[in-house]
């Protein structure tokens, strides 16, 4: 069954555009390198500058932490870790399509 991962994170105010674009990479990289990923969408609003949000699905659990093992997720996980104000990770277990 799908996996749904959502997270939301809140970037320091100087470092939106250091963590769009290495957010973009890992999004990229996830998509073309897991097979278990299948979509991985970054979004922003202008009515909060500071915000990123993610909605990632997985073909399941298995997929997610797959990709949480992965080196593109743990580079990019490192590379972010001083740009992140907050961030907040919820996942779904139960996705219908």
């Amino acid at each position: 069954m799908p996996y749904a991962v959502v997270v939301t994170f809140k970037i320091k105010s100087d470092a939106m555009e250091d963590f769009t674009s290495l957010v973009l990479v890992n999004a990229r990289k996830s998509l073309l390198d897991e097979d278990g990923c299948h979509q991985f969408d970054v979004a922003t609003d202008p009515a909060c500058p500071n915000e990123v949000f993610l909605y990632e699905i997985y073909s399941d659990r298995a997929g997610f932490d797959a990709h949480l093992a992965s080196a593109h997720f743990k580079s990019f996980d490192n590379a972010v870790a001083d740009l992140v104000e907050s961030k907040c990770l919820r996942t779904y277990s139960q996705v219908e399509q």
